[in-house]
């Protein structure tokens, strides 16, 4: 019985020690992080605007980090540089203004950490993607989102925010009628366009992409896009 008792205090000070090296050290660690001051002056990271803030909630709330991850791999450990995921690996400091980390396990889709410098990704990329991704990547396994958007009677000249779709996404909307995003889908966008990991900094400097040459965006490679970005 005395070492039952001795090996039930063992297990519950090893789970006790695993707990607090993996959860409460990185909280620590993180906790006495400070923004990067760049060679330019500039600080890194700068913090999110209100509404792209508001997107992260959105981003969470439909679960698109359990299609993707927001962590690109050192270069050593995986092929994200090549296939242009991000310029460097990502640190704890690319999240220290985050009150919700979305790092991720699954890749359905590509990686998100640096979409938001991605140049195919624009912001009119992202609200087709969003409203079905088919309309900008064919093969993309992504579910749609209609429900961020709104189809409403044009009255006058069309919103400069209606979505411009090729004929064949058109077949369910009225003559007459458009699709405008709400104000969920311009939150959604913007946090996506804020997520920009090309930073240099000191404990991830840039790396070069061994494979050489041009690399296909990640919409256009085999990974899907929430599923296929």
């Amino acid at each position: 019985m005395n070492n039952g008792i001795v090996i039930l205090i063992g297990l519950l000070l090893t789970m006790l020690w695993s707990w607090y090296g993996f959860i409460a050290q990185n909280f620590k660690a993180i906790g006495r992080l400070e923004p990067d001051t760049l060679i330019t002056g500039e600080r890194f990271p700068t913090g999110r605007s209100g509404t792209a803030t508001l997107g992260q909630d959105i981003y969470r709330a439909n679960g698109c980090a359990s299609c993707h991850t927001m962590q690109v791999r050192v270069q050593d450990n995986g092929a994200d540089i090549e296939r242009g995921w991000g310029k460097r690996n990502t640190v704890l400091r690319d999240f220290i203004h985050d009150d919700h980390v979305f790092l991720g396990q699954v890749r359905i889709g590509p990686d998100l950490a640096g979409i938001g410098t991605r140049t195919y990704a624009t912001r009119d990329w992202h609200m087709a993607h969003l409203f079905n991704p088919r309309t900008v990547v064919p093969k993309s396994l992504m579910p749609q989102y209609p429900y961020l958007f709104e189809k409403r009677k044009i009255n006058g000249q069309p919103s400069p925010q209606a979505l411009n779709l090729a004929p064949e996404f058109r077949k369910d909307i009225p003559e007459g009628y458009e699709i405008v995003p709400t104000r969920e889908a311009n939150a959604l966008v913007d946090y996506l366009l804020s997520l920009q990991s090309d930073v240099r900094l000191f404990e991830a400097p840039l790396l070069t992409n061994r494979v050489g040459g041009n690399v296909a965006p990640a919409a256009q490679t085999t990974a899907a896009a929430p599923t296929n970005q």
